[in-house]
């Protein structure tokens, strides 16, 4: 079921600068979609058009069957969840529980139904045991994950997160991937702008390249990862994963994950 559609999308900002320029594109429910391309590629204000912060200069965008530009930011609020890349930019409360709180109080969530949406979100990320801590007292990969546990917490059913690994570590972007994974298995929509390939190419199903507000590239890992697409990934400043120059390299194919490349391996060491 089609849960975002984009039609001819454009948008000048004062000073004429055009940062997107005729998208058009089709998410489906459940998808778990990647954003990739150098800044100023256009991938912040297209999705800021998803939850109301920018309207379209020209051309349409369509949530869940409703033209978004007929709704108000507080009905498309709670469609659409961002996690903004900088998560001080998003954090004001006193307390980490108050800062979770404050997005599902919002959209009307009281009493039990409020505690067991928090807690699940502090679970989800790992900050369970902060949750009476003030958010400047965690580390900045913590507040980034307690930005992501405010935008879990209002259940929407599109989620757009603005690079969510950035300064995490090896566990942090483990917690990522698996709430990724997760909330795309109960059915929500996952939308992430990034710059970490293998983050991408390991958790995302479908991989979106924009360059010079337009998109050049749009397919599986595998395709865009692929051989045959290095020269537009190239021409956007993009490299591909790892993986995916080492099983070009040796001859295994598209092998855009570790795991990919591994399978490749050993269905070569045992031909």
């Amino acid at each position: 079921m089609t849960v975002l559609r984009v039609e001819d999308l454009v948008h000048i900002y004062r000073g004429g600068v055009r940062a997107v320029d005729g998208v058009s594109l089709t998410i489906e429910r459940g998808e778990r979609v990647a954003l990739v391309g150098q800044n100023g590629s256009g991938k912040t204000t297209l999705v800021r058009h998803l939850n109301g912060l920018l309207r379209p200069t020209a051309g349409r965008v369509w949530l869940d069957g409703q033209e978004a530009a007929g709704l108000s930011v507080a009905r498309l609020s709670a469609m659409v969840g961002l996690a903004f890349q900088d998560p001080d930019q998003q954090i004001f409360a006193g307390t980490v529980r108050a800062e979770v709180e404050f997005g599902p109080r919002n959209l009307g969530l009281r009493n039990i139904e409020l505690n067991e949406t928090v807690a699940e979100a502090l679970d989800a990320v790992g900050l369970a045991d902060a949750a009476k801590a003030n958010p400047y007292d965690l580390g900045s990969a913590r507040r980034k994950l307690l930005a992501l546990a405010s935008v879990l917490a209002m259940r929407t059913p599109v989620l757009v997160l603005d690079e969510p690994t950035t300064g995490q570590d090896l566990a942090g972007v483990t917690t990522v991937r698996r709430v990724v994974t997760e909330a795309a298995a109960e059915g929500r929509t996952v939308i992430a702008i990034s710059h970490d390939m293998e983050f991408v190419a390991d958790t995302f199903e479908r991989v979106i390249v924009m360059r010079a507000g337009r998109v050049v590239l749009d397919g599986t890992p595998a395709s865009v990862f692929g051989h045959a697409s290095w020269e537009e990934l190239q021409s956007s400043y993009l490299d591909p994963p790892l993986a995916a120059k080492l099983g070009a390299q040796l001859g295994l194919g598209d092998t855009p994950t570790d795991d990919a490349l591994l399978t490749a391996l050993a269905g070569a060491g045992g031909a």
